[in-house]
């Protein structure tokens, strides 16, 4: 509930004071009264229980009417949202390489390994594409999907969270098939703009459909393809437990098949990143983000609803049973 009028609400701070003053005028008279015999009895009656009712119904209605004068409402507002007519699979790679925690990956001051950044930083974009529909595929040995396309973005990063090494066989690395499965997810769908993110730190070494048969078929289906190789260059070191339970760091030379992913992303009009650092990677995003931009169409309704009759009629009640009462049941003697 709001007040279209407010300030009107300030004169019930000076009720309080305006009826302590009232008040203090009455027992003055009742002490100038009360010192003459002949009207003692007068006096007494102006101190009953009934004026005291009836003081109280007179500034209860003087409270309402001020309640009425602020002219309360009741707001209600509906928006409608559609989608912006751009659609995105984002394709994340869950190959055990992605455990590699290479320099620069760094999350909150901690070094973190690849998919726990890449997992940051897709769900801040996600968050920035509120119009979107957007659609998740896991890929390691196979590719599934993770999540439809959807404007259900809480649903969507819940099963962002849930992905972890392991959750698939993650022992090899299939590009092609996950390209291919990200390219099926759009392609029933009437989009002004359809667009796949592939993440990957590897090969293709996996899967029975070619990385480069995949892109052919993105782009006849008009489908941009941005292409993200994630690791730094030369080695990076992977976590593993010794003979004695230690955890103890592999170094690991990271191998990006960068012409593979450039191909990709130039057969369909996209672009190839290289996310060599958390930086980068960040960057990269913002930078795909700003280039896929569209209009949402958004329609909000309001609906006032005016409350004024549910302070005035109380009030207006209040007031003839003051004067009922006052000329009936309680009347003064003269």
């Amino acid at each position: 509930m709001s007040f279209a009028h407010p300030w009107f609400l300030l004169l019930l701070l000076a009720l309080p004071v305006v009826a302590w003053w009232h008040g203090r005028r009455d027992r003055q008279a009742a002490f100038l009264y009360s010192s003459i015999q002949l009207f003692s009895h007068v006096a007494d009656f102006r101190q009953t229980r009934p004026e005291k009712v009836l003081a109280l119904l007179r500034w209860l209605t003087l409270a309402l009417f001020i309640v009425a004068l602020a002219r309360p409402q009741s707001i209600h507002s509906e928006t409608t949202i559609k989608a912006s007519g751009v659609d995105i699979v984002i394709a994340l790679d869950l190959s055990g390489s992605m455990e590699a925690e290479d320099p620069g990956f760094e999350l909150n001051g901690k070094q973190v390994n690849r998919l726990t950044l890449a997992k940051d930083v897709v769900q801040r974009f996600v968050e920035r594409r509120p119009n979107d529909r957007i659609g998740l595929i896991a890929f390691g040995s196979q590719a599934f999907t993770a999540s439809p396309l959807t404007l259900d973005h809480d649903f969507l990063r819940r099963n962002l969270e849930r992905l972890d090494l392991n959750t698939i066989d993650g022992t090899r690395t299939a590009i092609g098939s996950a390209l291919a499965t990200s390219v099926n997810r759009l392609r029933e769908l009437p989009s002004k703009s359809r667009i796949v993110i592939l993440m990957t730190d590897g090969q293709n070494n996996a899967g029975e459909v070619p990385p480069l048969t995949a892109a052919n078929a993105a782009q006849s289906l008009d489908v941009k393809v941005y292409t993200i190789g994630v690791g730094t260059r030369g080695t990076a070191r992977v976590p593993r437990i010794d003979a004695f339970g230690r955890k103890v760091y592999i170094p690991t030379q990271v191998d990006i098949d960068e012409d593979t992913l450039k191909e990709i992303a130039s057969k369909t009009g996209g672009k190839y990143y290289r996310a060599d650092s958390a930086d980068t990677l960040r960057k990269i995003y913002d930078q795909i983000d700003d280039l896929e931009k569209t209009e949402a169409e958004v329609r909000k309704y309001v609906r006032v609803e005016e409350l004024f009759a549910w302070a005035a009629a109380p009030g207006f009640a209040l007031l003839l049973l003051e004067i009922l009462l006052r000329h009936t049941l309680w009347r003064r003697l003269p």
